[in-house]
């Protein structure tokens, strides 16, 4: 018998990774701290069209782009004359599971099938352990996921607790665990007691499939409308959406803006106990998004395939009491119901709609299934009943864990913007923390391409850092 003890099975985990995902990180570690990111998105052996094809034979992808006329016409009643940008969303919600997720999991069960192993081990809060789950079913595969659900108190989410039924319908083991480190712990332990391959969501082969999303998404406008978006707002939280999304548009050859959006929950700890259910949303906020954007490998692979400072042309963030309004609003003014977390990017849509101008286009990349836990009124009353005010005012007053701020007008909601450039240091920082060694200059491109920077920025980082 292996030790089971945490130090003892977390310290196994580059074996137990390679095991189960088939492939040896070590050999992208390049010069120092520099590592060669494209072979790995290589390596997986799946080219675009590739993924494309897996996706189709499962029922995965193709989703339809709606405009919101509606929604357009609010926002140009708060723009300034001339402004107010046309608004369209993608409805990734009509994929079997419900959200874009399932491109990330139909490879990587296909490969897993192809492999040999005999079932896939996710570790996810919902809609991705969904999305394995479906397409395990489909390609005749066990699935197990490991999921993060509830307080000391055994109290969960309704939100949580709806991914959890979902994923059981779907013929998946779930595990559902305390907020904490066990997660990864117990990742790694199923990993190893069975054999089965790991799905992760930051593995080479989930980016890879999130792709043909931007490659759709760049092909459906210069078919529909002539030419490319401006702008696509694309929520943000591990960064393997907005990583898989933007390479996409690239190889469609779109030059669209990239904006990345989150839920501001500044002040909130992710891994605090106390504050885990005094959060309205589970996924698309800077909880993840700040963290997983300046330290990508903190993940359950040793390198992360989901590095979206890499992509990102702006961060914008929006609130709470924001989402929820314009989950309202879609509902009420376009007549279509979807799950509040995949409105994150629409709300951030519709404030940057007002700065550009009226024959512009932009894009909220996604859109998310709705369901009995997922709808925005438990929600609410699962706020309430943690001592969350809902009001409505400024949503600008709101302050994550205390209250949830409706805009009393739809001239109130304002995407905010993160600054990039201290993001950009922090990952340096993060990166160069120890070193005893000057850097090269393969360390300097590599920081790079990192930090989407130039020399000039990434020197300067350095020496304040005193690197």
């Amino acid at each position: 018998m292996k030790d089971r003890s945490y130090a003892a099975v977390t310290g196994r985990k580059t074996e137990i990774i390679r095991d189960a995902v088939g492939m040896d990180y070590s050999k992208y570690e390049r010069e120092g701290i520099a590592f060669d990111y494209e072979a790995l998105m290589n390596d997986t052996g799946y080219t675009l069209e590739d993924h494309i094809r897996i996706q189709r034979e499962y029922n995965v992808g193709n989703t339809p782009v709606f405009e919101l006329h509606n929604l357009t016409e609010l926002a140009r009643k708060c723009a300034a004359p001339g402004k107010g940008a046309r608004i369209f969303v993608k409805d990734e919600a009509s994929n079997p599971a419900g959200s874009f997720k399932e491109r990330r999991a139909a490879t990587s069960v296909y490969h897993a099938k192809k492999m040999g192993y005999k079932g896939v081990v996710a570790a996810t809060s919902g809609n991705y352990g969904a999305a394995v789950a479906s397409q395990a079913a489909m390609q005749g595969l066990k699935c197990i996921i490991v999921q993060e659900c509830y307080d000391s108190k055994g109290v969960g989410q309704p939100e949580i607790v709806e991914k959890a039924r979902k994923c059981e319908a779907l013929g998946a083991e779930v595990l559902q665990l305390t907020v904490g480190p066990e997660l990864f712990y117990e990742t790694l332990l199923m990993l190893e007691d069975t054999g089965y391959f790991n799905a992760s969501l930051y593995s080479a082969f989930g980016i890879g499939g999130v792709e043909t999303l931007g490659w759709e998404l760049g092909h459906q406008f210069k078919e529909r409308c002539g030419k490319d978006p401006d702008v696509v707002v694309i929520a943000n939280a591990g960064g393997g959406n907005l990583t898989g999304t933007a390479r996409g548009l690239r190889k469609a050859g779109c030059k669209a803006k990239v904006v990345a959006a989150s839920v501001d929950l500044t002040g909130l700890s992710m891994a605090s106990d106390e504050q885990f259910n005094r959060k309205s949303f589970t996924t698309a906020h800077t909880g993840f998004g700040v963290p997983y954007a300046t330290d990508p490998d903190h993940s359950d692979m040793p390198r992360s395939a989901a590095r979206p400072l890499r992509y990102m042309d702006r961060y914008v963030t929006v609130k709470q009491g924001e989402v929820f309004y314009i989950t309202e609003a879609l509902a009420n003014l376009e007549g279509m119901e979807k799950g509040p977390a995949g409105n994150t990017s629409l709300a951030a849509a519709f404030s940057l709609a007002q700065e550009m101008d009226r024959d512009q286009i932009i894009v909220a990349q996604e859109t998310e299934y709705t369901g009995a836990g997922k709808h925005l009124q438990p929600q609410l009353a699962f706020a309430r009943k943690n001592g969350i005010e809902l009001l409505f005012g400024d949503p600008k007053d709101e302050i994550p864990g205390k209250n949830i701020i409706f805009p009393a007008r739809p001239s109130l909601l304002k995407a905010r913007d993160m600054d990039l450039d201290h993001l950009r240091r922090s990952l340096i920082k993060r990166q160069t923390r120890g070193l005893d060694h000057a850097l090269t200059d393969a360390e300097i491109a590599y920081l790079m391409e990192e930090t989407n920077a130039s020399e000039a920025f990434v020197r300067a980082a350095l020496k304040e850092l005193g690197v």
